[in-house]
């Protein structure tokens, strides 16, 4: 659906349902969809909630290299999210860099069995570990930075209307 419109024709949604959190800390903030037009439709909004996963996502990631200094080449995902192919590919552009998609989508108890099965002595170390990872995909960016920089201003633009909406 959000690939059957070429954008979100202004619309933006903020999922701040219990305030924002990082970067923001803002508990004051609240969630909200802005830029509603008589000719919005499902597709817009279905977009904009899934472009403002891939913004949260580029503004922990921007925060995370400036703190620690350390440069960041490519993403590992998984969960659910990521067998929506619009959502890694604005991923990838908002980020800057590739985003990779393992073969096995749901790695949280995966990982918890692999480190269970290093505990029993299975695994000689984190490297055997980690050589069981397997790419299904990986999304390059395909924007340009002057692109994304114009998407990332606008979406904090956004973000500071829904700040501090009802303190207490």
């Amino acid at each position: 659906m959000a690939k059957s419109v070429p954008d979100t024709d202004g619309v933006y949604f903020v999922p701040a349902f219990t305030g924002l959190a990082a970067p923001y800390w803002d508990q004051y903030a609240k969630g909200m969809i802005i830029g509603i037009k008589g000719r919005t439709t499902k597709a817009h909004i279905v977009r904009a909630t899934l472009e403002a996963i891939a913004f949260q996502v580029g503004e922990n990631l921007d925060v995370m290299r400036k703190d620690s200094g350390l440069p960041v080449k490519f993403m590992r995902v998984d969960g659910g999210a990521v067998v929506n192919k619009f959502l890694m590919q604005f991923q990838a552009n908002i980020l800057d860099i590739p985003v990779d998609v393992p073969d096995i989508h749901e790695t949280t108890a995966l990982g918890v069995a692999y480190l269970a099965a290093l505990g029993i002595d299975d695994f000689d170390n984190l490297d055997e570990i980690s050589r069981k990872w397997k790419l299904s995909r990986r999304y390059e960016w395909n924007i340009t930075q002057d692109h994304r920089q114009q998407l990332m201003h606008q979406w904090k633009r956004v973000v500071a209307r829904s700040s501090k909406w009802i303190e207490t």
